[in-house]
C-alpha cells in the first residue's frame, strides 16, 4: 500500500515528537536516579567518617549540579527536536 508523501511525512514527524517526549522522560528518570545515588553515597560516607562531612557534602552538591545541568541540556535538545 502506497501512502501519499504528506501522510508519510506527517507520520515521521509524529514519531519524532513521540521519541523526543520519551527521551525527555528517560533523561529525567536518569538524572533522578543519579542524584539519588549521590545522596545515598554521601550519607554513607558521612556516617562512616563524620569529620569529613563538609568535604563530602560540598562534593555531592557540585556533582548534583553537574547532573542537573546535563539533564537540562538533554531536555532542551529533545524539546528542540520535538518543535522542529
Amino acid at each position: 500500500m502506497n501512502l501519499p508523501v504528506e501522510e508519510t511525512a506527517g507520520a515521521v514527524v509524529d514519531i519524532a515528537k513521540m521519541g523526543a517526549g520519551l527521551g525527555a522522560g528517560i533523561v529525567a528518570i536518569g538524572a533522578g536516579i543519579g542524584i539519588g545515588r549521590i545522596g545515598a553515597a554521601a550519607n554513607e560516607g558521612i556516617a562512616r567518617q563524620p569529620e569529613a562531612a563538609a568535604d563530602i557534602r560540598g562534593g555531592s552538591i557540585i556533582l548534583a549540579a553537574f547532573i542537573e545541568g546535563v539533564c537540562l541540556f538533554a531536555v532542551v535538545v529533545t524539546l528542540l527536536i520535538a518543535i522542529f
